[in-house]
């Protein structure tokens, strides 16, 4: 009888341990989307100058994509760039680092921006301030009118964003 109770013990223990670790998605901030060698020519360029003038800004294509981080659940805080949904959800978007990109400014090179795809689709009114996207990351291109992404998340929730 003890045998069977440890064993059961046992087994608990490590679903348990697996579930909880198998859970916890991977916090990142936008500079872990840049490639380690890519990192110092974007901090020396930083974050584009707004411009309100003439047509739309031009994206800057240059940059690479982390392929290591594919297939990683992660959790990382944006701004939203909707680009599908109605007036009460939004199911498709862009996650930005900064406010107005892709609107005023020229856009972030693809891989600082991420193409949402959130079926179950997302309020409205909790889209307008920063967010946290929590979902499954590919390291795969999206495109459209407004910008090219370098990476693409299916969305399972979102979250307030906290600075902690």
């Amino acid at each position: 009888m003890k045998l069977k109770l440890s064993f059961s013990w046992l087994l608990f223990c490590l679903f348990a341990t697996d579930q909880t670790f198998a859970a916890q998605p991977l916090k990142l901030d936008w500079i872990e989307l840049i490639p380690q060698s890519e990192r110092n020519q974007f901090n020396e360029q930083g974050m584009p100058k707004i411009n309100h003038e003439g047509g739309p800004a031009k994206q800057n294509k240059i940059g690479s994509v982390r392929k290591e981080l594919d297939g990683s659940l992660v959790k990382i805080p944006g701004f939203v760039i909707p680009l599908e949904g109605d007036e009460n959800t939004v199911t498709e978007f862009f996650l930005v680092p900064y406010f107005g990109a892709c609107i005023h400014v020229p856009p972030p090179p693809p891989n600082q921006i991420i193409y949402v795809n959130m079926p179950q689709g997302a309020p409205v009114q909790r889209l307008w301030d920063i967010i946290y996207v929590i979902g499954t990351l590919k390291a795969s291109e999206m495109s459209n009118d407004i910008a090219q992404a370098g990476y693409t998340i299916q969305a399972d929730s979102i979250e307030p964003y906290d600075d902690q």
